[in-house]
């Protein structure tokens, strides 16, 4: 017999970006937050406490729980598949913050281990399910820009040195402006053009070492490990085309850009990297730009988490699912190979564009 009601959520992963979900997922009435679990006990222990969540420990309480039917991965990105397989392998839904994992062959591991067992994945970035980007998502399937062709997106910053108390892990491998903030834009590529189909791009790296500019660290100097310019064209398997930079180089910041040319029209999009922005619309024939209001819930991040728990109760796929995940992973893969080769790369993955929100989408109200 199916399960009803709330359904049990355990998060693995005490750090930072656990209050963001935990703010979240604990004012959801469709889901129960039970563990809170880390390698370091005495965080998960202080992060549950600050939420009345009862239970905390060890990363086998979490997995162990029979309540727990979704465990929200929120480790460090190089444990994201070793912790999402130990979640997969005792029979729980994951949902893993990206990246989905930092290669090809663990990701697709990942998937098959997840299928033969019978549960789903789910990953970040969720932003696109927020009511900016749905907002231009219901615009783009009612014709308003007519067939869409093309897009511009574009992230830069001088770089996270000059704020974050450790950036060096920004600068290895596995991150750079690359792996850290290509998955917000090209996951909101996707959703609106299809599965990409192949990629070229040029990268480069301005300075080998950077230097801790705030902080407890402020002064101390780190390597450089992979590019902090990446350019990219993504052809998709439809025929429209993008190009994106993302770059820790620009001393002027110009963050979530993202514009969609159509037949008919031109979209300015609210930054990928949040869940709310009102939308601006240019139409042939028009000099000026007119607003579009956002409309629908803009509640932040774990609302995938959510639609995920609502569709495992529906029996319907669910919006952001491992599929997704591994395409994104995959194109920012090839684009990384095309920086080194100077040569197209073809992305064999694919992954479907997901059904859009109802406007009417609520998650504060209890459905199940």
């Amino acid at each position: 017999m199916a399960k009803t009601g709330p359904v049990g959520v355990a998060i693995i992963g005490a750090g930072n970006i656990s209050k963001q979900y935990l703010d979240n997922l604990t004012t959801f009435p469709d889901l129960l937050v039970l563990v809170v679990a880390d390698l370091f006990e005495e965080a998960a222990a202080a992060r549950a406490a600050e939420y009345g969540i009862a239970i905390s420990g060890g990363v086998d309480v979490a997995l162990n729980h029979p309540d727990v039917e979704i465990v929200v991965n929120l480790t460090i990105p190089a444990a994201h598949v070793e912790v999402a397989t130990a979640a997969v392998r005792a029979g729980k839904h994951v949902w893993t913050e990206k990246p989905f994992s930092l290669d090809r062959k663990s990701g697709l591991g990942l998937l098959k281990e997840a299928q033969a067992a019978g549960v789903r994945l789910g990953c970040a970035p969720d932003t696109f399910l927020g009511a900016g980007l749905q907002t231009a998502r219901r615009l783009i399937d009612a014709g308003e820009i007519g067939t869409p062709l093309t897009a511009l997106t574009m992230f830069q910053s001088p770089g996270p040195e000059s704020w974050h108390p450790n950036p060096a892990f920004l600068f290895q491998e596995g991150a750079g402006p690359l792996f850290d903030m290509a998955p917000y834009y090209l996951t909101a590529l996707i959703q609106t053009f299809g599965p990409i189909a192949k990629v070229a791009a040029v990268g480069s790296t301005a300075f080998p070492t950077r230097t801790i500019g705030s902080g407890p660290k402020a002064g101390e100097v780190f390597d450089v490990e992979v590019p902090t310019h990446v350019s990219a064209l993504a052809l998709f398997e439809s025929g429209a085309s993008s190009h994106s930079v993302f770059s820790f180089e620009s001393p002027k910041a110009r963050m979530g850009f993202v514009e969609i040319t159509g037949t008919e029209g031109t979209l300015s999009l609210p930054d990928p990297n949040n869940f709310d922005g009102d939308i601006m619309l240019c139409k042939r024939g028009e000099d000026d730009w007119g607003t579009v209001q956002a409309r629908g819930p803009a509640n932040g991040r774990g609302m995938g988490v959510l639609d995920m728990a609502r569709s495992i109760r529906a029996d319907v796929p669910h919006r952001a699912p491992g599929e997704l995940a591994y395409h994104v992973l995959d194109a920012m893969v090839s684009i990384a190979e095309s920086v080194d080769s100077g040569e197209f790369v073809s992305v064999d993955s694919t992954a479907p564009q997901s059904p859009a929100l109802p406007v009417d989408w609520n998650p504060t109200k209890a459905t199940l």
